[in-house]
């Protein structure tokens, strides 16, 4: 065995030394300091998780996590401090009931500021937890009865269901020429909202409704309804609901020989739903808040983002991204992240997007400027018909 000379053994540890402290790692290190030097901000969340609803969730809940964390990579200073945002995430089932204890949950888990629920029959009893509180609340849910609560701590993603489902009323009847129209809910406040919305625009132009119908959000057989109505010859059916029911719901409206199409909302306009309707969605028609993502002004780019990260964005991944970004401006332009401090520059915000070029609420916490999209499947995708509305 080679032994090295005395002097040499203390050089060449100091070498290894001086090795094990390359840039790299030290860059590293104070890359994990700095990060353990700031202080965690938390955002709750809250949506259906788990269940026939949980692909909604989810690419909610990832839309808002890529927000979190391009925030985070710009090393966000609030009130002469380095902060880092957290997400707090809860899933309420699409359940009323559990969203009010989620929604104490997440307050107790000390937020300072929420994204959800995603629902409005989850959206509308949490937001009084909320409002309780004082704690802000950016809610996806699209019924109008959300904000007419008079709460100022709430404020919307998307287009409330007075305006798609009034857009969705004329449209059936001034564009697609159908006179005599059934209508079908789901008995939530966001099917049944939108379908009195849709009824009600449809009626103002002379729209005769020959049927006006109801299930629950749980059934998967609707022959009986789907029989009585066809008797009255409609040319057009109008569901207010998920796709996981109009899906089978248009499947069993060819089974029984009904040629009429399908029209629908936001809910209905999902790549799930082809796949749940197969060849029977052919034809079919819903309606979507804003414009498709390749004509959002920030939508390729955050299309190329999120795929890299999490694979396809679902119908609502931007929309929780841009809520999260609103949330977040709000604070840092308040240098502050108590929500008494920053819910005003919440409710004056004025923000760029990656969904609108000019994201702000009116004083009910609606959106202004909010427009929508009609869809057509057309061999086996969705196509955009027309885009109505909204800021350009």
């Amino acid at each position: 065995m080679t032994h090295l000379p005395k002097l040499l053994a203390p050089a060449l540890g100091l070498a290894l030394v001086l090795a094990a402290c390359s840039p790299k790692q030290e860059d590293s290190a104070a890359t994990t300091e700095a990060a353990a030097a700031a202080q965690i901000i938390k955002i709750g969340f809250s949506a259906p998780l788990t269940g026939p609803q949980a692909h909604y969730g989810k690419g909610y809940q990832n839309g808002v996590q890529l927000a979190i964390d391009d925030v985070n990579d710009t090393k966000p200073m609030i009130g002469g401090k380095l902060v880092q945002f957290e997400l707090v995430a809860e899933d309420d089932m699409a359940d009323p009931k559990t969203a009010t204890q989620v929604a104490q949950r997440v307050l107790d888990a000390g937020v300072a500021g929420v994204i959800g629920h995603f629902n409005s029959g989850t959206s509308i009893p949490a937001s009084k937890v909320y409002s309780d509180a004082g704690m802000p609340q950016i809610a996806m849910a699209t019924a109008p009865a959300l904000t007419q609560q008079g709460f100022k701590t709430v404020f919307r993603s998307m287009t409330s269901d007075t305006q798609q489902g009034s857009v969705m009323g004329r449209y059936v009847v001034e564009k697609l020429a159908a006179r005599k129209i059934a209508i079908i809910d789901d008995r939530t406040a966001y099917g049944q909202g939108l379908a009195d919305e849709f009824e009600k625009a449809a009626k103002e132009v002379k729209g005769e409704i020959v049927a006006r119908e109801f299930t629950n959000d749980k059934a998967s057989d609707f022959m009986a309804i789907l029989t009585s109505i066809k008797s009255k010859k409609p040319d057009a059916i109008f569901f207010g609901g998920t796709d996981a029911q109009s899906g089978p719901l248009v499947k069993q409206m060819r089974q029984i020989g009904m040629k009429a199409p399908l029209i629908s909302g936001e809910m209905t306009r999902s790549d799930t739903f082809i796949k749940l309707a197969g060849p029977a969605a052919e034809g079919s028609i819903a309606s979507l808040a804003g414009v498709p993502l390749a004509q959002m002004p920030g939508g390729p780019d955050f299309e190329t983002r999120f795929k890299a990260r999490f694979g396809e964005p679902e119908i609502y991944s931007p929309y929780g991204y841009d809520a999260t970004r609103i949330l977040i401006a709000a604070m840092i332009k308040a240098d502050s992240v108590q929500p008494a401090q920053y819910l005003p520059m919440l409710a004056g915000i004025s923000h760029a997007g990656v969904t609108a070029p000019k994201i702000s609420y009116d004083t009910k916490g609606d959106l202004e400027n909010g427009g929508i999209t009609v869809y057509k499947v057309v061999g086996g995708k969705w196509e955009v018909l027309e885009s109505i509305g909204g800021a350009q």
